[in-house]
């Protein structure tokens, strides 16, 4: 019989570089930003300690800008984000993450301590870090 081994964490696998962009930014401003880390996905920070944090997926500004014309430059974050966000706690097991993330329909997720962002996880991470982990 062999031993159990101890679970792999959301806060072994994600990515802790994460793009964190004011609302009022330009889509466009917002994009180049995020071209300096590759990643998929724009965080929107609060606007005061009792707000609570966007996100700007790619396909966000897709569906409501690309697709509708819409200038790039005359666009603000804000108009196209998701808020309130689906969070993760950093301690979180990943098999229970994964769940959320089928039961909510998500791809990826801030990972917040303390009130604050301190990474972002998606499938990717937790297939592809958290399998070698486990095995």
């Amino acid at each position: 019989m062999s031993e159990r081994q101890p679970p792999v964490r959301v806060r072994d696998v994600m990515k802790t570089e994460v793009t964190i962009v004011d609302g009022m930014l330009t889509v466009r401003e917002a994009l180049e930003s995020l071209r300096d880390i590759h990643t998929k996905s724009i965080l929107v920070e609060k606007r005061h300690e009792d707000d609570e944090y966007g996100i700007v997926l790619l396909s966000d500004i897709a569906k409501h800008v690309l697709a509708r014309d819409r200038s790039p430059d005359r666009v603000n974050v804000y108009e196209v984000m998701s808020k309130p966000v689906v969070s993760v706690d950093p301690d979180m097991d990943i098999r229970y993450c994964a769940r959320m993330f089928e039961r909510f329909g998500l791809a990826r997720a801030p990972v917040i301590e303390n009130r604050k962002v301190v990474g972002l996880i998606s499938y990717t991470d937790m297939v592809l870090k958290g399998i070698d982990r486990e095995v």
